[in-house]
């Protein structure tokens, strides 16, 4: 059964969680510890992630920190003699703690509530490290819903108040069609300005994209000149009896991208307040590319291992690089736009 909450029992809730950042900035949710001098802040995105004694996994393990635990991070450390996969550290607080599932959310901060939302809804991203979304029943209690995280991108489409009294963003999960809440500073608007075309005198025949699979490697063209190259995380072959390895490895072919989507709901496909559920709403600046299984570059809020392969088929990016894919290619996306269909930018995976 669904537990329901009156604003007292919601209160309780935002003290342990980074909720309550509305009421005190992001240093104070660190351990003291963690407190001094960072250079940057890390969140862990899966049950538990080691901390070593030596940046090497052959090393002691010391500890482990938990899902949403906000880590210091203080120093990055690469270690050239270890595969490529398991190169880079960052010194924490009695040790080393591998990249890959912390995501930097150093920026995090809030913002103005917007007085009215634009008819069609209104682009948004989460600028904490993590907010409890909550979801109004017919019988008017509020219920938890998804944890949104840092980065991801949402509809705003309305405004009520909140659980607590205050000003409250409904928002509408484009995959489910349906509505739930999350407190209105906890998320920046996006302007149109964000999503200005990037070379938009170039002909659409003129661009082009490579995806190298061996070396992980994404690489922009204009006239067959390479503008524009970052690493990626393409699809890690599935293991187990009841598993095809092809299904999760990103296709090799040529393609073009069809559709894109500034938010995106991937997963199983249900609203749910269970953190470990494989759901992944708002997921951001989604270039799909014709392929029948939906394969698309996409931000990746879930991992920071870029290089190696991690995803499910998709084309993990970092949410900058995603984002400046989705300005860059065709067909052309506007700011009001839920999805934009047509015959775009030409793929070629190897």
């Amino acid at each position: 059964m669904t537990k329901s909450f009156d604003r007292r029992d919601f209160l309780k809730l935002s003290a342990l969680s980074l909720g309550g950042l509305a009421f005190r900035p992001l240093r104070a949710a660190l351990p003291p510890d963690d407190q001094s001098n960072p250079i940057g802040i890390g969140r862990v995105t899966i049950d538990e992630i080691g901390v070593f004694k030596e940046p090497n996994l052959e090393s002691e393990k010391l500890w482990t920190r938990k899902r949403n635990d906000l880590v210091s991070l203080f120093e990055e450390v690469v270690t050239p003699d270890d595969p490529k996969h398991y190169r880079r550290w960052y010194r924490v607080v009695g040790g080393y703690c591998h990249c890959a599932y912390l995501q930097r959310v150093e920026n995090s901060h809030l913002n103005t509530v917007l007085k009215r939302i634009p008819s069609g809804g209104q682009l948004a991203e989460v600028t904490v490290p993590y907010t409890q979304s909550m979801q109004l029943t017919e019988e008017q209690s509020w219920v938890p819903a998804y944890l949104l995280y840092f980065e991801s991108i949402h509809w705003i489409t309305g405004i009520d108040e909140g659980p607590d009294g205050h000003p409250w963003y409904r928002l509408t999960d484009e995959l489910l069609h349906q509505d739930y809440h999350v407190r209105a500073t906890h998320l920046r608007t996006i302007t149109a300005e964000e999503l200005t075309p990037i070379s938009p005198d170039v002909p659409e025949g003129q661009k082009s994209i490579e995806v190298d699979l061996l070396r992980q490697i994404f690489t922009a063209y204009e006239y067959g000149q390479p503008v524009f190259q970052t690493e990626i995380s393409s699809g890690l072959p599935g293991y187990g009896p009841l598993v095809d390895p092809k299904e999760t490895q990103t296709p090799k072919g040529d393609f073009t991208i069809d559709i894109k989507m500034p938010s995106k709901h991937m997963g199983d496909g249900q609203l749910t307040s269970d953190i470990t559920a494989y759901e992944l709403p708002g997921v951001s600046w989604v270039s799909f590319f014709n392929h029948p299984s939906g394969v698309a570059f996409h931000g990746t809020y879930w991992h920071d291992n870029f290089g190696s392969r991690m995803s499910h088929g998709c084309v993990n990016m970092r949410t900058e690089d995603a984002k400046w894919l989705y300005r860059w290619s065709t067909p052309v996306a506007s700011v009001r736009e839920w999805e934009s269909k047509g015959h775009g930018t030409k793929v070629k995976v190897f």
